[in-house]
């Protein structure tokens, strides 16, 4: 018999503890949430498409930025993809390659709309100096360098936002990849021009920046542009006589590749930076929860605590 059941004959099971299990994929794989586990938060950024070729390439757009929370998981395993970062432009007139998708495939949950796959989309390749090619639409959209007026690639909503535009007469300096917290800086010479900001995340206890769009290349003797923070890659640039390559965006934040800078006065071929490989963060909140008969004292202290989960 059980005392702490209100008088109630039978089992007495005290309420389970359910920790917080935080887990980060920078690879792809599967996931079993715990066996208590209803719900979670989840922040799924994919990767940073590669920056432009040549003086003034533009930045790569960021991987699509999603954090979501309260969404019901299945009981069984689920696959998870992390994008991989596009490659920066070597070549003219090919835009840089975009970043790959990440995701999770966990299936819907019966009766839950808040449930199912997700994806976010990998940003989006940055324009080089041709002046005839626009940047890649993305999660954030990679940078354009055109002479006459001209959007950056397009982002997707509530994942990214655009990349920098160009415009104007010759000359002018590489834009920016758009980022997860802001657009890309349209070009202007002779200094590349930043990328978009990311945004900050504290899913795992403190806030970390994902999603900054690659910097602009800047033309001769023109300083690079500056990759945006959420791990944006710098673009390069000449200041005789000193070269600055192309940064890559940085691993595992979906950061865009910097667009390639002058590495000589003339004709500056640059390669531009790889975009930075996506990350997957699922995180399982602590609570109390159980099946069949309970221990009225634990149930209650679970309440009280605003604990209690099933």
């Amino acid at each position: 018999m059980a005392n702490s059941n209100g008088g109630i004959i039978g089992v007495d099971n005290p309420a389970a503890v359910q920790p917080e299990v935080i887990t980060t994929f920078n690879s792809s794989g599967t996931h079993t949430v715990a066996p208590y586990t209803e719900k979670v938060d989840m922040l799924i950024v994919a990767a940073g498409g590669g920056g432009g070729h040549g003086f003034y390439g533009c930045g790569g757009g960021a991987g699509g930025f999603q954090s979501i929370t309260d969404y019901y998981m299945p009981s069984s395993s689920f696959p998870i993809t992390v994008g991989a970062g596009g490659a920066g432009g070597t070549s003219l007139p090919a835009v840089a390659s975009n970043g790959a998708n990440s995701s999770i495939g966990a299936t819907a949950v019966p009766g839950q709309p808040n449930s199912g796959p997700v994806s976010s989309i990998g940003g989006g390749g940055g324009a080089g100096r041709d002046y005839t090619s626009t940047g890649n639409p993305g999660g954030s959209g990679g940078g354009t360098n055109l002479f006459g007026p001209a959007s950056g690639g397009a982002g997707t909503a509530g994942q990214g936002n655009p990349g920098g535009g160009g415009g104007g007469p010759p000359y002018k300096a590489g834009a920016g990849g758009g980022g997860a917290g802001a657009a890309g800086t349209d070009g202007g010479p002779p200094a590349g021009t930043p990328g978009g900001v990311g945004l900050a995340n504290s899913i795992t206890g403190s806030p970390i920046f994902y999603a900054g769009g690659g910097g602009g290349g800047g033309y001769a003797n023109g300083d690079e542009g500056l990759g945006g923070n959420g791990g944006g890659g710098n673009g390069g640039c000449y200041v005789g006589p000193s070269i600055r390559y192309a940064q890559d965006g940085t691993a595992n934040t979906g950061g865009g590749g910097g667009g390639g800078g002058s590495e000589v006065p003339f004709p500056g071929t640059g390669t531009g930076g790889a975009g930075g490989s996506g990350v997957v963060i699922i995180k399982e909140n602590a609570g109390y929860s159980g099946s069949g008969m309970w221990d009225m004292n634990s149930v209650y202290d679970a309440v009280k605590q605003g604990n209690w989960s099933n």
